[in-house]
């Protein structure tokens, strides 16, 4: 009995050492006095070693975020923007004014700095071919070639020009007409004609001055001319402006297809006709375009005419940009009868007509034709009737001065434009109403003209009449409660929360802060309920979504674009 309770006490202590041992491991493999080292930002790679400005590159390395904003790199000591991201891995832009050197990342509070130096290479030149006259063949413009347009170039009848996305075209002046008539280079569409020039939000199709960078500026070259088969108002020898041969005809084909501008820039044109005063062309100018023509993600640069200027015609157009007009933005005029949507304008306000340059000018006759009574399309001679929606047109930040600016919206001559959902900042005149009470009187009180859910800001006089409408007719027609129109007052512009960078000119953002008014409150139904128009709840060009990146540039006077 004395062995057994002996055997007992025995196996009790050596349970008890067993528990202590067990107890004491346990504490061993959770003690966190020593933890284990933080994982490593490195840089193990750059794929290519060498690449020029713009494009991408593979930085290889440990310990990145997968969020790309979470990084932060830098090429030459110059931030570059981020593509994609893994933890592994991160895609960037090589951006412009890198110099090569090494390649940095910050991610998750550690920076690294590539064992190697990244090499910012220089393309070579781009050979150039020269273009002048009639094409009379289905050509295609290709990107590794720059093509020189020199005097009026020309698209006839069943032709066709293709051009390729990333394609860069340049304009001559005068001074390098093949022909020794002192005309710029110029694109014109003939009837029948066809232009396709389909870029990309990555590679956009650029038409630009001939000149070197930092020598460039208004007029340089002509522009894009589009000519079609749809209605306007003119008698059919009307010649066409800017020395353009041949004249507008009389054409009924509301379908015309002149072909597609898209992801497109057009820079520094607007040349002068040399043999006929203050005759000038414009950024893009279209006469009797029909709707079978497709137009969408345009920006006009420094045009020294009208950026967009419609001579009649039903084509369509979305998301188009006016950047820096000496002239009006938006003109329509002779019969024009189409639709547009998501369009911004940017002005210098040191630059301007004389004359008084417009944010929309819009007309019906020159003076002393037709003034009475609108004409139909049905007898070929359509009314000036467009229909705009969700513009923002912005010119002074500061108070409006006059002498070069007049009016933002400047609707005359029996013009039966209407407007809705759109933003009208910085110009000495809000809205101009002018004409004869059979004209565009009548077309307000019909509702033929109608402006709806427009914001009027920054403006010296809201609204004004010219004609027989009176200055209290035109603000008792814009003020009225159905119209769903606002004027800002000076006092009230920061209710609005624009940008802070709204106004810069050289990289200017739109979109609005969060919050701002201008986000909701939009019109809808009536006119905007054809099928062609995007419906949104807000008022100008942008909501949430920066419809501009990629494709824009703000500093075409100091683009290269030779390589």
């Amino acid at each position: 009995m004395k062995n057994c309770k002996q055997l007992v006490f025995v196996l009790l202590v050596l349970l008890s050492f067993t528990m202590v041992f067990t107890a004491c491991k346990h504490d061993s493999d959770t003690d966190t006095s020593n933890p284990q080292p933080q994982a490593k930002t490195t840089i193990t790679g750059i794929d290519p070693a060498s690449a020029p400005v713009g494009s991408t590159i593979t930085v290889s390395g440990t310990n990145f975020s997968t969020d790309p904003a979470s990084n932060t790199i830098t090429i030459g000591g110059v931030q570059a923007t981020i593509v994609s991201a893994t933890s592994t891995s991160l895609v960037v832009v090589v951006p412009a004014g890198a110099a090569s050197g090494p390649v940095s990342v910050s991610a998750g509070g550690q920076t690294a700095q590539s064992p190697a130096t990244f090499t910012v290479s220089i393309p070579a030149l781009k050979p150039v071919k020269e273009i002048s006259g009639t094409l009379y063949a289905n050509l295609t413009w290709k990107k590794d070639t720059i093509y020189l347009l020199r005097g009026l170039v020309y698209i006839p009848a069943d032709y066709t020009l293709t051009i390729q996305p990333g394609t860069i075209i340049k304009g001559a002046g005068a001074d390098r007409d093949p022909n020794g008539k002192n005309q710029s280079g110029t694109l014109i569409v003939e009837r029948r004609g066809k232009l396709i020039a389909q870029g990309t939000a990555t590679q956009p199709i650029v038409f630009t001055s001939a000149k070197a960078a930092g020598q460039r500026g208004y007029g340089d070259w002509g522009g894009i001319v589009l000519i079609g088969k749809a209605a306007l108002n003119r008698p059919g020898e009307t010649l066409l402006a800017g020395g353009v041969r041949g004249t507008v005809e009389t054409y009924n084909e509301f379908d015309d297809n002149a072909g597609t501008l898209q992801y497109v820039r057009i820079e520094f044109a607007g040349t002068s006709q040399p043999t006929i005063a203050n005759d000038r062309l414009n950024g893009l100018t279209l006469y009797g375009v029909g709707y079978g023509t497709t137009i969408d993600h345009v920006q006009v640069s420094y045009s020294s005419g009208d950026a967009f200027s419609w001579f009649g015609g039903t084509v369509n157009a979305k998301n188009l940009v006016a950047y820096r007009s000496f002239d009006d933005n938006w003109s329509s005029d002779w019969g024009y009868s189409g639709k547009v949507q998501f369009g911004v304008a940017l002005r210098d306000p040191a630059v301007g007509s004389p004359a008084g340059s417009n944010g929309f000018e819009s007309q019906n006759f020159d003076p002393g034709e037709n003034t009475g009574a609108p004409l139909t399309r049905q007898n070929g001679l359509p009314q000036t009737a467009p229909i705009f929606a969700n513009i923002s047109d912005f010119a002074f930040s500061s108070t409006p001065t006059t002498g070069l600016y007049q009016s933002g919206l400047f609707l005359r001559r029996n013009t039966a434009t209407s407007i809705y959902n759109s933003v009208i900042y910085g110009y000495p005149e809000g809205v101009r109403l002018d004409g004869t009470a059979t004209g565009t009187l009548a077309n307000i009180t019909s509702n033929a003209l109608d402006l709806k859910g427009i914001v009027l800001a920054n403006v010296l006089t809201p609204v004004v009449g010219g004609g027989v409408i009176t200055n209290a007719q035109a603000t008792t027609y814009f003020t009225t409660t159905a119209q769903s129109n606002q004027v800002i007052q000076t006092s009230d512009l920061a209710s609005l929360l624009l940008n802070g960078s709204t106004f810069n000119l050289s990289a200017p953002n739109f979109l609005p802060q969060s919050g701002s008014p201008l986000l909701t409150g939009a019109v809808s139904g009536g006119k905007l309920a054809d099928s062609f128009f995007t419906a949104v709840t807000y008022r100008g060009a942008f909501g949430t979504d920066n419809w501009l990146s990629g494709w824009t540039s703000f500093t075409p006077q100091t683009t290269d674009y030779d390589r």
